[in-house]
């Protein structure tokens, strides 16, 4: 056990995490140079095509320092602030971290809230300066902004670049010398935590695992502590880039346990595996469950795809624990599931798993936010969606979440900054520099206001310099009303939302428009109205496509025109009592993506 290090890579959205890892796989000789590409461990289309980590992903490595053979474990994490429960996940399963920092941009907010993470968890950080042979690296600025933060020696900073290997030797020195071998007994009762799982059709779930203490050995009779559930372990083995079957995983390594298990339910992140034989005592602590910030429902276009989306959805929850759902029903688009998201982007990204992976097309409504109403009893109740929301006399009073923003920025940027935040009701907590040029501000901003388009106007306005990150803070008391959409007077249920009553007007006009555009004319005039209650706070008319019923009258008396034109009026009037109006898919996705 004296030998395995257990690690993972911590850092901001492209500060070269995936980059680095590769070369450290070229170095240690885990990847022959024939299957070296870009990106090695990010397995997923979608990772290469936008160049970032979603998947924390897990590989062994040996290398022979000072004649002794070393096994390291290395696990790439991805930056995203969307995909933070992947990092914490990844954290619990080592002993150190490499904190990297690009030379060209030096700290940035997802660096501290990360480092932090690590810090919790004990872990020993080794800080690595990376892209150190660009034009544009200041890498003795940046030094000094790591050892500010970090209050490390200086000489502890190694100097690297993942595209050159500059420094990649030195890495693996520090790994081996800095990291603690993993504590654990190999003679104790098993206890190994599950930290990640995936689904293959053939073989069934395979969960992936630490073992903190005992070991575990194929053909053994194992047990999932949290479920209950008993299983014969058909094979375990190690990570490397394909899976290694081996007679028995020992204690401290990270490995894989295939024991066909057929349904989702059964394997859970966080879980403990022991044997039957000799159970371990108590399950390992430190998982907490994630809690989603983003609601939004799912629907399968044509409905009879129902079942399929449960079963794809379910598949796609093994591999991200973080996506939350549960069944429900709207008048407009049939039957679904609300899903829980960290963010916008895993949002975007579980969509795309859907549609690519599973062949699921979906519609997903207006994202929002969960949020506690009080009744004149004080008694409190959660609401994810509009419909949900009581009858308002019995309501006493609606709290929404806020969180606590980190923003980092360039001291140019402030003034843009700071009126874009205010202009999202955020209140300022205090101010910082952190070195020379660079300011951290810190507001708390309700979630409901950055969930749909905050995070691409703070790129735009710091011309992409400023960093956000962010974590839940508390419930406060707000002023929110529900507005509806009504088309000819029928409220549209999946476009109703919980807006602030000082952005109902602006929302509800721009909604309005949007649907303008996009709703096809019919025979008749079709009324697109916003809501408050009973009160319309905005209205556009679709006009209808008429045919010219006076073109044959020609010359004669203006009542002859004026006949043709009231029998029209009156069939225009029948058509509407008869009529609906179907609002297309594109309406949909322009009212969710109101810029």
């Amino acid at each position: 056990m004296k030998n395995i290090r257990n690690f993972c890579i911590i850092a901001h959205i492209d500060h070269g995490k995936s980059t680095l890892a590769d070369r450290l796989l070229e170095f240690t000789h885990t990847v022959e140079s024939k299957d070296l590409q870009n990106q090695v461990l990010d397995n997923m289309d979608l990772e290469r095509e936008r160049g970032i980590t979603i998947k924390s992903h897990a590989i062994q490595m040996d290398y022979e320092y000072n004649g002794e053979k070393y096994i390291l474990n290395l696990i790439d994490t991805p930056g995203h602030v969307d995909f933070s429960y992947e990092v914490s996940r990844s954290i619990a399963a080592c002993e150190g971290a490499l904190l990297i920092v690009d030379a060209a941009q030096g700290i940035q907010a997802q660096t501290i809230s990360n480092l932090y993470m690590a810090i919790e968890h004990d872990l020993e950080i080794i800080p690595v300066l990376n892209k150190v042979d660009l034009d544009s690296a200041m890498p003795d600025e940046v030094e000094d902004q790591i050892v500010e933060l970090l209050g490390c020696p200086r000489e502890d900073v190694i100097r690297a670049s993942g595209k050159t290997g500059i420094g990649i030797e030195e890495i693996l020195k520090n790994i081996i010398e800095k990291i603690p071998a993993p504590k654990g007994d190999p003679d104790a009762p098993l206890q190994a935590l599950i930290f990640d799982s995936v689904f293959n059709p053939f073989r069934g779930i395979i969960a992936y695992f630490k073992i903190v203490n005992g070991s575990i050995g194929k053909g053994d009779n194992v047990k999932f502590v949290a479920t209950g559930k008993e299983y014969e372990a058909d094979e375990v083995g190690i990570l490397r880039l394909n899976m290694e079957p081996r007679e028995k995983v020992m204690c401290g390594d990270v490995g894989y346990i295939i024991s066909g298990i057929k349904t989702s339910k059964e394997v859970k992140v966080g879980d403990t595996i022991t044997h039957i034989e000799k159970p371990c005592k108590k399950a390992i602590a430190g998982f907490e469950e994630v809690k989603p910030m983003v609601f939004a429902g799912v629907y399968p276009i044509e409905t009879e795809e129902f079942e399929n989306l449960r079963s794809s959805l379910e598949k796609l929850q093994l591999n991200d624990a973080s996506l939350t759902f549960q069944p429900e029903s709207s008048v407009a688009l049939g039957f679904g599931f609300r899903c829980g998201f960290l963010g916008l982007l895993h949002m975007e990204i579980v969509q795309e798993r859907l549609e690519r992976e599973f062949d699921m097309d979906v519609i997903t409504t207006v994202p929002n936010v969960s949020y506690h109403i009080y009744d004149k009893k004080d008694n409190m109740k959660e609401v994810h969606n509009p419909a949900g929301l009581p009858d308002p006399t019995l309501i006493e009073r609606i709290e929404e979440p806020y969180i606590r923003a980190s923003i980092i920025t360039s001291t140019v940027f402030i003034g843009p900054i700071m009126s874009l935040c205010l202009g999202k009701r955020g209140l300022l907590i205090k101010q910082e520099y952190i070195s020379g040029d660079r300011v951290e501000i810190t507001y708390d901003i309700p979630l409901g206001e950055i969930v749909i388009d905050f995070y691409d106007k703070l790129k735009s306005i710091s011309k992409g310099y400023a960093s956000f990150d962010y974590h839940m803070y508390d419930y406060r008391p707000s002023k929110l009303v529900k507005m509806d959409i009504l088309l000819n007077g029928e409220p549209v249920d999946a476009l109703s939302s919980l807006t602030h009553a000082d952005n109902a007007q602006t929302l509800g006009r721009r909604m309005c428009e949007k649907l303008k555009e996009f709703i096809p004319r019919q025979q008749f005039d079709i009324a697109i109205q916003a809501a408050i209650g009973a009160k319309i706070i905005a209205r556009e008319t679709v006009k209808a496509v008429r045919k010219d019923v006076t073109a044959k009258c020609y010359g004669g008396d203006i009542s002859r025109k004026r006949k043709l034109l009231e029998k029209q009026k009156e069939g225009k009037k029948r058509m509407k009592q008869v009529g609906n109006v179907e609002v297309p898919q594109k309406a949909f996705l322009a009212v969710l993506k109101l810029d």
